[in-house]
């Protein structure tokens, strides 16, 4: 285990990591998640062998610090993950990354273009505003004490269902609330502009299951190439990992 500071005051961002060559692999999970969980059956795969490996916990989820007075906005996300990529001393790296993962990954590649080559997003939060849901939204409807100390927390986790309920519970209630407010609020210019205007090579996967991407064809014109992957809902991974896979390496 690797570790990172990232705020100045003694908090730490933590990783794994597998050697191998370089352009580095660097995994990102999603809201109250963990990236080992989410990618190592992935990363494990013979396609995939021989490149350098990152599986990065964000602040607040993992087994990384979670302090109380952290803002836990896609910016101080993004900001935290830069601090992982410059003290592994990484250029160019290929970020994979999840829901809530992608679009802090989206931001990190906006601030710090240096940093990333390649992009595989798998449904990143792109605008403000999601559906109402319960991993997003759902969080963010409460007041945050509310959340944190009144039952709210305890609430969503029932809602989730086990799996997800699994790593969530590993994640600190007060960063999850914030996690999920700042993905509310989004970002100026919005993560879906920063995508257009970025010029890393850029793959974002839809499940099938999930409907439609809104905005593909706005996407697509920029230059990201947009797959639906069948049989899949929003975490491709589980659902289909031969084609995540496929996509990861970049072979599909």
């Amino acid at each position: 285990m690797k570790q990172a500071e990232f705020d100045g005051k003694g908090s730490h961002i933590r990783w794994t990591e597998t050697a191998g060559a370089e352009p580095a692999r660097v995994y990102v999970h999603g809201l109250g998640a963990a990236s080992t969980v989410y990618n190592a059956h992935i990363a494990a795969r013979p396609e995939l062998a021989g490149r350098r490996t990152l599986f990065v916990d964000l602040p607040g989820h993992g087994i990384s610090d979670r302090p109380a007075d952290f803002g836990y906005t896609l910016e101080d996300h993004a900001d935290a993950l830069a601090a992982v990529l410059d003290a592994a001393h990484l250029i160019g790296a290929e970020l994979v990354a999840h829901s809530m993962g992608g679009a802090v990954a989206i931001v990190l590649a906006h601030r710090r273009p240096d940093l990333v080559s390649r992009l595989v997003l798998t449904e990143a939060n792109l605008d403000p505003h999601p559906p109402v849901k319960a991993g997003s939204s759902g969080i963010a409807s409460y007041e945050e004490d509310d959340y944190v100390e009144n039952g709210g927390h305890a609430r969503v986790l029932d809602m989730v269902g086990p799996s997800w309920a699994a790593t969530m519970r590993l994640a600190d209630p007060r960063a999850l609330h914030r996690t999920a407010a700042g993905l509310m609020r989004g970002t100026n210019p919005t993560m879906r502009h920063m995508l257009r205007e970025l010029t890393a090579d850029r793959v974002y996967l839809q499940g099938e299951l999930s409907g439609e991407l809104p905005g593909k064809e706005g996407l697509e014109a920029a230059g990201v190439r947009v797959v639906t992957v069948p049989g899949a809902g929003h975490n491709v991974m589980f659902d289909n990992p031969d084609a995540f896979v496929a996509e990861v390496a970049g072979r599909a």
